[in-house]
């Protein structure tokens, strides 16, 4: 995408108008199956906030590809940081903390008598 832009200073007169052009870069990555389970979300977030694609691989080999839906738009960095801020946690994520911390006790002392 490309916007024109006025630049004041002794390099350009204020008349003059300079072209910035934004490239986007699609990132291509290789994950394992097991990595793609194990981190789904922050992969689908790669995906849908930067446009990242990935080709999953089984025993090292290349079982599928998994990017953004031809013709979406990419979320802006205004969107995307709206998004992580309105996420918070999930319901019931502080009661499983709260149920964790009491069922942990400390280790009985096998040496006491």
């Amino acid at each position: 995408r490309c916007v024109a832009s006025s630049k004041r200073g002794s390099e350009l007169s204020n008349r003059r108008r300079m072209l910035i052009c934004v490239f986007y870069v699609t990132m291509k990555h290789t994950i394992s199956a097991t990595d793609l389970a194990r981190r789904l979300g922050d992969i689908l977030g790669r995906i849908r906030y930067r446009g990242d694609v990935f080709t999953v691989e089984r025993n090292g080999t290349p079982v599928a590809s998994i990017g953004p839906i031809p013709g979406a738009r990419a979320a802006t960095l205004r969107e995307a940081a709206a998004a992580w801020i309105a996420g918070g946690a999930e319901e019931g994520f502080a009661a499983d903390l709260a149920r964790v911390e009491d069922a942990d006790s400390a280790a009985a002392d096998p040496w006491a008598s």
